[in-house]
């Protein structure tokens, strides 16, 4: 797919959080908060750093892989899979609806394309993504596997398994990204289960090599990926440390775990989406 321009990334980011805010509305359910917080790093993922096949096959042989551990933030994964073009931009609107193929949480019984694996129970994506890495390793296939979790999410014991897992394997074709937004559904991380004095610290005691990135910087995301892909077939896995706020950039969403699950009203619509000016056409 070809690699777009900074400049066109950051105005389609713009426009997948107006998607993302239109069907959370339009359902009056969802998770805007940590969907608009990894906007730019869907965006430059799909649209600049992952080398993939629009003709969707589950396997995935001879492309990039994506799999999205923290499966709640779905609304931003369909906008960019539509805008990529694996669905019709049009099906955003039956987000959450009845006999949708895009439920709450991603699921693949629908066979929506883009989707590989059910993120709906947290702590799991790693290690479905630690099989797909092995199962490339096998099939000397020289794509790369990459995933994203959330900080809150890590409070589930299977990750820190899959974490010791790979390291063990020398799963070395793996980058896997930690949203660090800081909150979760019932707080903050540090008021709910404090994650300790340094999360890099301790993946990289398991054997990890360790980068760390801005989320709402598209041209860092890009030359973070870039290094975390130099880094891959030295026999450790790459994991990203990647900072934003939950809610960013509408105002009175940023930062507050309040919004981690919670549908905007009219009038809080409208008031974000006047922050999010967009050339593109809304679905």
């Amino acid at each position: 797919m070809a690699q777009l321009p900074v400049a066109d990334l950051q105005q389609l980011s713009t426009q997948i959080r107006r998607d993302v805010l239109r069907m959370v509305h339009g359902c009056k359910s969802g998770h805007p908060g940590g969907s608009l917080g990894c906007a730019d790093f869907f965006t430059a993922l799909y649209f600049n750093i992952l080398d993939h096949n629009l003709n969707f096959s589950m396997d995935g042989n001879g492309e990039d892989v994506f799999f999205l551990s923290n499966g709640h933030i779905s609304p931003v994964f369909y906008s960019s899979l539509a805008r990529a073009g694996y669905f019709s931009v049009s099906e955003l609107g039956s987000f959450r609806k009845l006999n949708t193929r895009l439920q709450g949480h991603p699921t693949t019984h629908e066979g929506l394309p883009g989707v590989r694996i059910a993120s709906g129970s947290l702590g799991q994506g790693i290690s479905v993504a630690c099989g797909a890495a092995l199962a490339k390793k096998l099939n000397n296939d020289p794509k790369l596997v990459y995933a994203l979790m959330g900080d809150g999410e890590i409070e589930e014991g299977q990750n820190w398994e899959a974490f010791m897992f790979a390291a063990h394997q020398k799963i070395d074709n793996l980058i896997v990204t930690i949203d660090l937004n800081g909150q979760q559904i019932d707080g903050s991380t540090k008021e709910v289960m404090g994650l300790g004095s340094d999360i890099a610290d301790k993946v990289k005691s398991f054997g990890w090599e360790i980068l760390h990135m801005d989320g709402h910087d598209i041209q860092n995301i890009i030359n973070t990926m870039a290094a975390a892909k130099a880094l891959t077939g030295k026999g450790k896995p790459i994991f990203i440390m990647m900072k934003t706020e939950m809610g960013y950039p509408v105002d009175f969403m940023m930062g507050s775990h309040k919004w981690h699950g919670v549908a905007p009203n009219d009038t809080e619509l409208a008031n974000a989406l006047s922050q999010l000016s967009s050339t593109l056409a809304d679905y």
